[in-house]
């Protein structure tokens, strides 16, 4: 058996003016791409093992993944995309990806379903697998193109190879004649906000506690997706899918169950903030009571992890001047700072002008870089290998790394944009942050991963950022309407 197993996978932020090159990507291909992955949990590493299980000759054309930030280069999209084509018109017998599912390209404001469409075109009879991010929005070209969709059913994502085995296993079952797969999907007219899509929370824990109840029978898979609410596309918001066995019928009750389920807690989804400055006063307040481990600071707003640059400096701002001390900040990426602090050396004092190297003009905020000083203690590589719970076995590179240490707190300074979701970005450095008083992170929801564990409380800071959850200052122009919570609750 002949098999093409990718990896192609971007989550987009039409509002973010960091630009998505292929460099981007830093993609692998053909034994570079096998070898990275196999073994890791991600969809990609589920797929190697199966077809390794199976004694399948396996193709892994490219492995891809940048983290969230603009539209992608329409060279990227056509340089990636081709890589799979070219494998697949080599011939296969069947197809499996792993995609994100809220892929805005220059040119496709619906990037996994312009891949899926040319696929099918190239080879209309081919069965295609595709294992999807939880933030998905999903589509009727992406439907219409695959064989089997499913999603995460966790974010933090930390199923993501138990959910490619699940997607590939419909298709080769399907290619044993054990299985006849039949899909059906559909939405709702609202947009959840991501601070309120964590699976341990409500209102997600229920709908993804329903949606693994309904897989048994003749529904091989069932998913909910919440959907990316920065991708300005017209099918943004919260939709779900479900694959049967030859019944859809049951396909279509799983999927209708799940949607009414979530637009019945549809207010739940509505995250509501606080000012910064009563938030910094329950942190002080938080670190003051009995328990162990550090108060957890989240500056939301510019999580890179949803597109953000990553180096906003409101909040990072507010703690310096509020007095708190004995703070790790993960991490200001700013390629400039980072130079100027490996130039001065460890062990000396360095004085930079810190982030605020990028306009936001989506959000009308220009770049505000501040004025540090403090002693160089750590010039890393930026290198290490994920232990923890996500992405577990896979190489990270933030860049050329730094820590600049002004006293009250320890800033990671980074080439690269990474999200926080392990602890080994701040040991990889030499920060232990268990022993750390305040530990502040650009990060929304995916710091539970590594932190979740270790965190004697947790207080969102609301900052600045084009990963705001202020809805009302995102400039929405082709996002269907009405639709919840941005218009009244549509009939």
């Amino acid at each position: 058996m002949r098999l093409v197993a990718a990896m192609f996978k971007h989550e987009t932020n039409t509002f973010s003016p960091v630009p998505t090159p292929l460099e981007r990507f830093n993609p692998s291909f053909a034994n570079a791409a096998r070898d990275a992955y196999r073994g890791t949990n991600t969809p990609l590493g589920g797929y190697i093992a199966q077809a390794e299980a199976l004694g399948a000759q396996v193709s892994v054309p490219v492995a891809a993944e940048a983290w969230p930030s603009g539209p992608v280069d329409a060279t990227a999209f056509e340089t990636l995309a081709n890589a799979i084509l070219e494998a697949v018109d080599r011939g296969c017998e069947a197809v499996l990806l792993d995609l994100h599912g809220a892929m805005v390209g220059e040119r496709h404001d619906d990037g996994e379903g312009e891949l899926l469409r040319r696929i099918r075109e190239l080879r209309p009879g081919i069965p295609i697998a595709v294992a999807l991010d939880l933030h998905t929005n999903l589509t009727e070209q992406m439907v219409a193109n695959s064989t089997a969709i499913v999603g995460y059913k966790t974010y933090p994502h930390v199923d993501m190879r138990e959910t490619g085995e699940q997607a590939g296993r419909i298709v080769l079952d399907m290619l044993a004649g054990k299985c006849r797969p039949v899909m059906r999907w559909g939405n709702r007219p609202m947009i959840p906000h991501i601070m309120r899509q964590a699976t341990d929370d409500e209102p997600m824990r229920s709908l993804i506690a329903e949606a693994r109840r309904l897989e048994t029978g003749k529904v091989l898979a069932a998913t909910v997706f919440a959907g990316f609410p920065h991708a300005d596309i017209h099918d943004a918001g919260l939709s779900a899918v479900a694959v049967a066995d030859g019944d859809p019928a049951a396909a279509e009750a799983t999927r209708d169950r799940l949607l009414d389920m979530a637009w019945e807690r549809r207010e739940a989804f509505v995250y509501r903030g606080e000012p910064l400055a009563q938030a910094l006063a329950r942190a002080r307040a938080a670190a003051e009571k009995p328990g162990k481990g550090p108060v957890i600071l989240l500056d939301h707003c510019d999580n890179c992890g949803s597109g953000g640059t990553q180096d906003d400096m409101t909040v990072i701002g507010a703690v310096l001047r509020s007095g708190l001390a004995d703070v790790a900040a993960f991490s200001v990426a700013d390629p400039q700072a980072v130079a100027e602090l490996i130039a001065a050396g460890v062990g000396r004092r360095a004085s930079v002008s810190l982030g605020g190297k990028r306009d936001m003009p989506s959000i009308g905020v220009r770049g505000k870089p501040l004025a540090v000083e403090g002693v160089v203690r750590a010039i890393t590589d930026g290198e290490f290998t994920i232990r923890g719970p996500m992405y577990t076995g896979v190489r990270v590179g933030m860049g050329r790394t730094a820590v600049l240490d002004t006293g009250t707190m320890e800033i990671v300074v980074t080439e690269r944009n990474h999200e926080p979701w392990d602890l080994g970005c701040l040991r990889s450095v030499g920060i232990e942050p268990t022993e750390k008083r305040f530990v502040l992170l650009k990060s929304r929801v995916h710091w539970r991963a590594g932190y979740k564990p270790i965190a004697k409380a947790v207080v969102d800071l609301a900052g600045q950022g084009v990963t705001t959850s202020d809805y009302a200052i995102l400039a929405f122009k082709k996002l269907r309407r009405p639709i919840y919570p941005l218009d009244a609750t549509p009939a």
